[in-house]
């Protein structure tokens, strides 16, 4: 992301054009001809060729030599092509500092136009290692020909619809704003993670607030977390809470929900367990989360 962020504001629109030829093209080229990227371009061959030589110089694209020569957008690349929209559609004004890394997410303060503090949320599905690959599979079914950057754009649409479903029931979530190819940008979190906070004023209540926004979730918008920990609840200075990192969720009606939810449940109640001494009963909490 750092590449995108220095090479940015160097960018012309041709080379814009380019990176988004080379992005339409991937869906049937594993490596794009200079040829074919031309012709979507609607750009003269030599004049491509330029714009390629400045893309790979800005470490943009990679180039491959084979039978014929071929382009392909790394990560930094698609994050080019994800600011320029989010930009373009005045979403985003201006980038600040890096706030997080997770293992699949980069998260950033930012700007809109009307001076409003967001947050970009960067998916990087892949980019540790193959662990991502059962949650691939949930979301790509059995395509042979899938790149890690579109498989990081629908980690974002994914976690972008639980938010537009869950934020208007009064699920405690950050507010959903934009999202554009990997990005998602949606309102300022202010706080810690749960797995940082040594004290709470009435962790009792605090847990009871989690299975509460749990209920709405699973009863009104018909969603399970899927991968609930204290990592990913955000505790603000005043304790009040934020579940975050919602790409891995599954419908009600999935095969898999009941035990999922489960997982869940039986993360966070080890946690609580663990560190404030607190017992809770799974079966009790997970009838009422599932409204029975």
């Amino acid at each position: 992301m750092l590449k995108a962020l220095k090479v940015f504001k160097e960018l012309k629109q041709e080379d814009i054009s380019v990176l988004g030829a080379i992005e339409r093209l991937m869906r049937k080229y594993e490596y794009v001809p200079v040829e074919m990227i031309a012709k979507e371009a609607k750009m003269d061959i030599n004049d491509v060729e330029y714009y390629l030589s400045r893309l790979n110089k800005f470490e943009l694209v990679r180039r491959w030599i084979g039978p014929y020569i071929g382009y392909v957008l790394n990560m930094h690349g698609y994050d080019c092509l994800a600011l320029h929209a989010l930009v373009c559609k005045d979403v985003i004004s201006a980038i600040g500092r890096k706030l997080g890394v997770g293992k699949e997410a980069d998260v950033y303060d930012a700007l809109t136009p009307d001076g409003r503090r967001v947050v970009l949320k960067f998916h990087r599905i892949g980019r540790i290692s193959f662990r991502s690959v059962r949650r691939v599979r949930v979301y790509v079914g059995d395509r042979r020909h899938t790149s890690w950057l579109y498989i990081s754009r629908l980690s974002a649409k994914r976690e972008f619809e639980a938010l537009k479903i869950l934020y208007p029931l009064g699920v405690a979530v950050p507010e959903p704003i934009a999202h554009n190819r990997h990005v998602v940008v949606i309102s300022f979190i202010d706080g810690i993670e749960l797995s940082e906070v040594k004290e709470l004023s009435d962790p009792q209540g605090f847990l009871g607030e989690i299975i509460e926004n749990l209920r709405i979730a699973y009863v009104d918008g018909g969603i399970v977390h899927a991968d609930l920990n204290a990592y990913n609840i955000i505790v603000t200075d005043d304790e009040e809470m934020l579940i975050i990192d919602w790409p891995q969720w599954v419908s009600t009606i999935h095969p898999s929900a009941e035990m999922l939810l489960r997982r869940d449940l039986k993360n966070i109640f080890k946690f609580f367990r663990k560190r404030f001494g607190i017992e809770a009963d799974e079966e009790e909490a997970l009838k009422y989360i599932k409204g029975e």
